[in-house]
């Protein structure tokens, strides 16, 4: 099976923290740049009536929804996709399903896996973002962050969860003009060692390295 030259995944330390829009942006940034760009949303459940993610993703790759994610896949309840699979009366599906359905394009220069929810948030019957990532060895872990409010706690669990992958945090929405902002920053850099950023252009320098 083909795989992108280069393999990234994107995961949140929750619900809401946009970063379904920040790998659109990442995308459209690499793609400008001439690279051959597909992305995959391994399941998606949603709303009824609402943008799904792949239909913002799809508009940023240039591929249609149905190929950034499974159409089967597609479950319109707003729970974590396998709870929202049981209340549909849908059968179980496994990490391992949800990898081995991820059919890229041939020649593909970068790869964007986006998971759900945040990263233990359960993706399967058997697993979660976490499990996802191990199954697919990717070249770079993006964790999309707020950058306000309890987000030290949430970064590190989530990069406590995701111990051994090439971890970058993207502080979401991060203003340089507010104090929280900045001293939130400095915490997670300078205390804790990660790698952040702020903006995407220097994001996407990060997911070529």
């Amino acid at each position: 099976m083909a795989r992108p030259d280069r393999l990234v995944v994107v995961v949140g330390t929750g619900t809401g923290v946009g970063k379904t829009w920040v790998t659109a942006r990442l995308i459209a940034l690499c793609r400008a740049k001439g690279l051959r760009v597909a992305a995959r949303k391994p399941a998606q459940s949603f709303a009824a009536g609402e943008v799904t993610d792949a239909e913002i993703l799809s508009g940023a790759s240039g591929e249609k929804p149905d190929e950034v994610c499974r159409p089967h896949r597609w479950f319109d309840r707003p729970l974590a996709p396998p709870m929202a699979a049981e209340v549909l009366g849908l059968g179980a599906f496994s990490i391992a399903d949800l990898a081995g359905e991820l059919a890229w394009p041939e020649a593909v220069d970068l790869g964007f896996v986006e998971g759900a929810g945040g990263v233990r948030s359960p993706l399967a019957a058997d697993g979660d973002a976490v499990d996802l990532i191990r199954e697919l060895g990717p070249d770079v872990v993006v964790l999309v962050a707020d950058p306000g409010l309890g987000t030290l706690n949430l970064v590190r669990l989530s990069v406590d969860a995701l111990t051994g992958q090439p971890v970058v945090v993207y502080l979401n929405r991060f203003d340089d003009g507010d104090d929280l902002h900045r001293r939130n920053r400095q915490w997670l850099e300078m205390q804790n060692r990660l790698t952040i950023e702020t903006d995407p252009a220097p994001m996407v320098k990060r997911i070529l390295q």
